[in-house]
C-alpha cells in the first residue's frame, strides 16, 4: 500500500481527515477535552484457546516470555489494520489518522519492588505485524526501559522540567499544549511524551485486582486506554447439566466517542472479541490493509 503524501493541514504525526460528515467537524469544538467525550466500555475474554496459544508459542516458537499482554496487542493491532478509524486522534478541534504507526504507551516498572520506579515506554507498530512481531518490539522496549534505569528519554524530559518552579513548568506545559494544537510542538517532546500515543494499556493482572476504568489524558493525543485484570474463573452449567469450568481475564475501554461513530466503534469491539477468540490468525500477516478515508 502506497504511503499517504503529506498535504496542507497535515500534521507531522498525522493526516487531517477530511471527509466526515458536518456533525463530525462540530463535535470537537462542543466537547473541547477527552473527558468531555469519554466512553465507557467493559468486555470479558474467554481464555480457553488464548492459554492453548500461549503454551503453543512459549513451546513451539521459542517466545518464552509471550503472555495475554501481547495476544492483546497484537489483537489490537489488527483490528486498526482492518478498523483504520481506531487509529484516530483529536488535536487542534480536528480529526486526524495516524495513518500506519500504531503507537501503543505503557507504563512499567523498572524492577519487581513495591517502591520501585516506573517509567513509560512507546512502542511503535505498523499493521502488518504478526503476533511475533509485536512480542519482539514490546519485549525490546521493556528490556531497553530496565536498562537504562532513569536514562530514558521520557524520564530525562521529566527531570529537566522538574527543575522548574510550579509556576513556571504550568506556563511551559501550557505553551507546549498550545504549540501541540496546532501540530508544532517539538518533536523531542513528542517523542518522550507517553500521551501522544493510538493508545494506552495497563495490566492490572499482574496486581491481582480487576481492571479499572482509567481516564484519557487531555494532554496529548491518546484517545484509547485499555485496561485488562487478574484472570478469574467461573463454574458454568452446560445444556446436558454438566459443569464446566472456564477461565475469564475483565478489560475496560476508555474511548475518545469524537474520533468515530458509535456503530463503527461497536463494529470495532465485536472484531476484537472475534480475534481475541481465534488467536492463530495473529500468526499471519492480514491479507489486506485498509487505510482511513481521506
Amino acid at each position: 500500500m502506497e504511503k499517504r503524501k503529506k498535504r496542507f493541514g497535515d500534521r507531522y504525526d498525522g493526516y487531517r481527515v477530511r471527509s466526515l460528515s458536518p456533525m463530525s467537524y462540530i463535535v470537537p469544538f462542543i466537547m473541547k477535552t477527552r473527558n468531555d467525550a469519554c466512553n465507557l466500555f467493559s468486555g470479558s475474554i474467554e481464555l480457553g484457546r488464548i492459554e492453548n496459544y500461549i503454551k503453543k508459542k512459549r513451546r513451539e516458537d521459542g517466545l518464552t516470555g509471550f503472555g495475554f499482554l501481547h495476544v492483546l496487542l497484537a489483537a489490537y493491532v489488527r483490528l486498526v489494520s482492518q478498523k483504520p478509524a481506531m487509529n484516530r486522534f483529536v488535536a487542534g478541534q480536528r480529526i486526524y489518522s495516524a495513518g500506519e504507526d500504531i503507537t501503543v504507551s505503557m507504563m512499567v516498572k523498572k524492577s519487581m519492588e513495591l517502591n520501585a520506579q516506573e517509567s513509560a515506554i512507546k512502542v511503535v507498530f505498523n499493521p502488518r505485524d504478526t503476533a511475533d512481531d509485536v512480542y519482539h518490539k514490546m519485549d525490546k522496549a521493556v528490556e531497553v526501559a530496565r536498562q537504562e534505569g532513569d536514562s530514558n528519554l521520557f524520564d530525562n524530559v521529566a527531570r529537566v522540567i522538574n527543575y522548574m518552579p510550579a509556576l513556571i513548568l504550568r506556563a511551559f506545559i501550557a505553551f507546549v499544549d498550545f504549540l501541540d494544537y496546532f501540530g508544532i510542538m517539538p518533536k523531542i517532546i513528542h517523542q518522550a511524551s507517553p500521551f501522544h500515543c493510538s493508545m494506552f494499556v495497563t495490566n492490572l493482572g499482574s496486581l491481582g485486582i480487576p481492571p479499572i476504568y482509567h481516564h484519557l489524558y487531555n494532554f496529548g493525543t491518546c484517545p484509547i486506554f485499555i485496561a485488562f485484570g487478574a484472570k478469574r474463573t467461573e463454574l458454568e452449567v452446560q445444556k446436558d447439566g454438566s459443569v464446566e469450568k472456564h477461565k475469564y481475564v475483565d478489560f475496560t475501554v476508555v474511548s475518545d466517542e469524537r474520533i468515530t461513530d458509535g456503530h463503527y466503534y461497536a463494529t470495532a469491539f465485536k472484531q476484537l472479541d472475534w480475534i481475541l477468540r481465534h488467536p492463530d490468525c495473529l500468526d499471519d500477516e492480514p491479507e489486506e490493509i485498509i487505510r482511513d478515508v481521506d
